[in-house]
């Protein structure tokens, strides 16, 4: 055999080499890419309803929010309400009820002072 023809042998040793370590590669790539997406299915498959049940408890917690904010609302109106209610009653009550109280309070030393006469 001539030099060329060990050149060509060689040559062709190492492609079938790479040729059979092309195939291995490819064939360990298939199998990770299967199980790549096994686990993708798995994935969408516990997502898709854990996603969904967020999106139903996000909708039901903006509804609470909405009623909550309602009742605040309505509990701010009522506090303004009496707190007016409040001031109103204090005003039409505080003079007449001092001037009852003045009233009593002078009576009751005019009592004592003719007692103490008398």
């Amino acid at each position: 055999m001539s030099a060329g023809e060990w050149a060509a042998v060689a040559v062709a040793g190492v492609a079938a080499v790479a040729v059979v370590g092309l195939v291995v590669t490819m064939a360990t790539l298939l199998r990770t890419l299967g199980a790549l997406q096994q686990t993708i299915d798995t994935l969408r498959a516990e997502t898709i309803p854990l996603v969904t049940d967020v999106q139903k408890t996000a909708r039901r917690a903006s509804n609470d929010l909405e009623r909550a904010g309602a009742v605040l609302q309505t509990a701010e109106s009522l506090s303004s309400t009496v707190d007016s209610a409040s001031r109103l009653a204090y005003r039409a009550f505080s003079n007449p009820v001092v001037k009852a109280m003045a009233l009593a309070t002078g009576t009751s030393r005019a009592y004592r002072r003719l007692r103490a006469d008398g």
